[in-house]
């Protein structure tokens, strides 16, 4: 009698959790890539887009000096760099977090990171709220504040529990002080206050 192969769940084959693992491989493929990168692939087409239409119904010549007078106009003008700034290093946090999660094995065994739901920027860096996979919780992204300030290149990071979800995480990325002095004023009375020859200053101690 030819005895048949018992089913066991610790074979790869029978994994339960199909559909983690087809997510874990879209994560990989060409549509995690699209979908990490949606900003920049948004941002490129549309100024693709808006470049042709302006190609068709003037030359080429005066589109590229119509957007060379805006991109410098935007950099000109103080609001919309700064707009443009605090977009754009929201985009790189974003990305530098995705990094550390992966860096610092913060994701599941599958290898599903964490899901940034969204990131903005705030008066000293960037906030974002993190959706957090199973196996994760809020004590992991607090054993691992230092990495993630390094990985996103700021001053240190902080991080809030969600008073009503146990999966939602804020990480407030704080890059700047606001409460720190800007200018220092230096007392007139030290410039004019008389300094003492070697000698008197050994006799005065």
């Amino acid at each position: 009698m030819i005895l048949m192969p018992q089913r066991s769940f610790r074979n790869h084959r029978n994994n339960p959790y199909v559909l983690d693992g087809l997510l874990a491989n879209a994560h990989h493929s060409a549509a995690g890539v699209m979908w990490r990168f949606r900003t920049e692939v948004t941002t490129l087409l549309a100024a693709a887009a808006v470049i042709w239409q302006l190609a068709v119904a003037i030359t080429i010549v005066w589109t590229l000096t119509a957007f060379a007078v805006l991109v410098t106009g935007a950099f000109i003008t103080s609001p919309v760099r700064r707009f443009i700034i605090r977009r754009a290093w929201c985009v790189i946090s974003r990305h530098r977090l995705q990094k550390v999660f992966f860096e610092t094995r913060m994701h599941t065994r599958s290898g599903r990171l964490s899901l940034v739901l969204r990131i903005h920027p705030t008066q000293v860096g960037e906030r974002a709220l993190i959706w957090c996979r199973a196996g994760i919780c809020f004590e992991d992204f607090e054993a691992h504040t230092g990495e993630i300030a390094a990985a996103c290149y700021a001053r240190e990071a902080r991080i809030e529990r969600s008073k009503r979800w146990a999966q939602l995480v804020q990480v407030n990325i704080v890059r700047r002080d606001t409460l720190a002095a800007r200018h220092v004023v230096t007392s007139s009375l030290a410039a004019k206050a008389p300094t003492l020859p070697p000698a008197a200053r050994n006799d005065a101690a």
